[in-house]
């Protein structure tokens, strides 16, 4: 069983349920609202957690109604909350996504206590971090809290693996602390001035992040799969093909449930990719985040245990 400490957001979820996404300008009509537990933090925790894995979190909520309902979510998962702090005067963190009809996105984050992790509370968690296997980051907390967090990692031998979501630039800093990185392909050009529009280009992004200190490079394609490239493998691992009602969250299950099952030598990345890139496809064909990660079963029961 993979022990994993997760550093990053924990959000109350609105989701806006609209016929398309409004240009500049529009005004459009909700045909439906529905809340979930979510941010992108959370719901890697939960994907890990319902893959098998031992995880514990570290963030911060506030003493609200989303506060209490987000740790409760989360208690019942069996994630450890120990290093989750509660803030008073700032509310939980919140998300308002507008949901169009073919299942696509468009997401509107509010940080709210996210916003308070500081390196100081990494420090007080430091034992946590030394005791997992693999420790996740995302860009919903603070960056200086998060190479704190690395920094401890790779000291003790912890796979850091960074998930550069929402999309930013990154500093050197904290890719010369991370070992895996895991963009989506927006996210992978933005950072890098890359386009990931052929295999060539998607060489030159891992060398990019090679040259930088990320050993190794995995990038999301959407219905194409994800490539990945360690050094002296790469590949491109085809998707799996189903119809989507609601992408949101797809991204944080594939994080999760992969790093949940993968080897800390890498040797079943391949496998790893495949079983996370299954777990997501399972996650957009129903509505809402967290509620549609699936668990390790429910993916052998669709697809087959392989694992």
């Amino acid at each position: 069983m993979n022990k994993i400490s997760v550093l990053g957001s924990i959000n109350l979820d609105s989701t806006l349920h609209i016929n398309h996404i409004p240009l500049p300008g529009e005004t459009i009509h909700v045909t439906k609202k529905t809340a979930a537990a979510g941010g992108k933090g959370a719901n890697q925790a939960v994907a890990a957690q319902r893959s098998g894995a031992e995880v514990s979190f570290i963030g911060a909520v506030g003493r609200d109604y989303g506060g209490k309902f987000m740790l409760t979510t989360m208690k019942n998962e069996g994630i450890n909350l120990t290093r989750v702090l509660i803030k008073e005067n700032i509310d939980t963190g919140t998300a308002t996504i507008m949901l169009d009809e073919k299942g696509q996105n468009s997401i509107l984050v509010d940080a709210g206590a996210n916003a308070e992790v500081t390196p100081d509370q990494i420090d007080d968690a430091e034992e946590s971090i030394k005791n997992s296997d693999y420790i996740i980051a995302q860009f919903e907390t603070p960056i200086d809290a998060t190479i704190e967090a690395f920094k401890i990692a790779k000291k003790n031998g912890v796979v850091t693996i960074l998930n550069p979501a929402p999309a930013t630039k990154v500093s050197d800093a904290l890719l010369a602390v991370t070992d895996i990185i895991a963009p989506n392909e927006t996210e992978s050009a933005l950072i890098t001035g890359i386009e990931v529009n052929n295999e060539e280009n998607m060489l030159k992004t891992a060398e990019y992040f090679k040259q930088k200190g990320v050993n190794t490079t995995l990038i999301t394609l959407g219905e194409r799969g994800v490539f990945y490239a360690n050094g002296t493998h790469h590949a491109l691992v085809p998707a799996h093909k189903v119809k989507a009602v609601d992408t949101t969250g797809a991204g944080d299950t594939f994080i999760g449930a992969l790093t949940a099952i993968l080897k800390k030598d890498l040797s079943n990345i391949e496998k790893a990719i495949s079983y996370g890139q299954k777990a997501s496809s399972i996650t957009v064909q129903t509505l809402g985040a967290m509620p549609s990660i699936p668990t390790k079963d429910k993916v052998e029961e669709v697809y087959g245990k392989e694992f």
